[in-house]
């Protein structure tokens, strides 16, 4: 009985097994086939190839404007991109994905300006001269810059003007609604100065002259009478280097720059530089009485006592005296900036580049 069992359990087992060797057979399993590649996998695109944009800003006279913000936008970037204008108005993005973008032009004293544009692969594209218009309002509001930054370039556009390449000329700007300068960028202007190689040697040429004519004869002669010479021009230049264009005009919220004017007739530009030695503009833009420019003239005399020999202190009649003499050298110099100095500085291509 059990082995009939297990002959069987045998028979259905080779049943089973007959039946699905059937089915196979009724429905056989297709043999593998290639896939085409473009099927198999979404195509490789091509590379994208990254450009350049440049350009050069310039105002409606066709002068090139330094010291321009520029931001570029594209739709495939989260953040934009920044640029400054340089000296020679132009600015650069290396880079670039292709595609389309957008630029914004900001600069003191312009109103902004936006134009759009396409960048393909591997393109290097230079824009045609972007023309900005003059702000209707000294107050609009710039978009995408703070005024602290926009004076930070243009400060540093100042910080490379040298007369024939080498004598400073960082209190001129030729940029007519520049920014107005913070206390901060006050200072930094007027320790610039102090510290520059040029500012040392004129103290210590000044200094060998009155050596060698005997001015100040207490301090004597040699090295121990040049050094006190030294010392005391050096004094007189930190005094009213300070005093008069850091300290009072950030109290009293003054510009203590020159600002070329470069228009008009000779007789309007001359009348202009003159006044501007007893005239400023506040960092409200407008034009008021240069209270730091005599009261740092007038302070600088009055600490030279400390320091000068008795015999050659002044008194307070000789101290105003002075500080006359300051402001009508002033006065000069203003006239030298308005006239001559700006075609002896080199690689000067800023706003107002096209005057006389």
């Amino acid at each position: 009985m059990a082995f009939r069992l297990k002959q069987a359990l045998v028979v259905l087992a080779l049943a089973g097994l007959a039946s699905t060797c059937a089915a196979q057979s009724a429905h056989p399993i297709p043999a593998e086939t290639s896939v085409p590649a473009s099927s198999a996998q979404p195509p490789t695109s091509a590379p994208q190839v990254p450009g350049t944009i440049s350009g050069t800003i310039v105002d409606q006279s066709g002068a090139v404007v330094s010291g321009a913000h520029v931001k570029l936008t594209e739709p495939e970037q989260p953040q934009p991109r920044d640029a400054v204008a340089g000296t020679d108005g132009q600015f650069f993005f290396p880079s670039i994905p292709p595609g389309a973008f957008q630029l914004t032009v900001t600069s003191s004293g312009f109103a902004p300006k936006t134009l759009s544009g396409t960048l393909n692969p591997g393109e290097v594209q230079s824009l045609p001269l972007i023309a900005l218009n003059v702000a209707d309002s000294l107050t609009e509001v710039q978009v995408g810059v703070t005024q602290v930054e926009v004076a930070q370039e243009q400060m540093k556009v100042e910080e490379k003007q040298r007369v024939l390449g080498v004598i400073p000329n960082f209190y001129v700007s030729y940029i007519p609604n520049a920014a107005p300068l913070d206390a901060r960028q006050k200072f930094h202007l007027a320790l610039r100065t102090l510290v520059d190689p040029f500012t040392v040697v004129i103290v210590g040429a000044t200094a060998g002259i009155e050596q060698g004519q005997n001015h100040f004869a207490q301090y004597g002669q040699g090295a121990e009478g040049y050094g006190k010479r030294f010392g005391a021009n050096y004094a007189d230049t930190v005094s009213g280097t300070l005093i008069g264009a850091a300290i009072l005009p950030s109290i009293l919220h003054q510009d203590p720059r020159y600002f070329y004017k470069g228009t008009g007739s000779k007789v309007s530009r001359f009348g202009y530089a003159v006044a501007n030695a007893v005239i400023c503009k506040g960092d409200n833009g407008r034009w008021q009485p240069n209270y730091s420019n005599v009261g740092g003239a007038l302070a600088a005399g009055g600490i030279s006592n400390l320091y000068y020999p008795d015999q050659d202190k002044t008194d307070a009649g000789l101290t105003f005296e002075n500080a006359g003499i300051g402001i009508a050298s002033t006065a000069v110099a203003n006239l030298f900036q308005e006239f001559i100095i700006r075609h002896l500085t080199p690689k000067l291509n800023n706003r107002g580049a096209g005057a006389n």
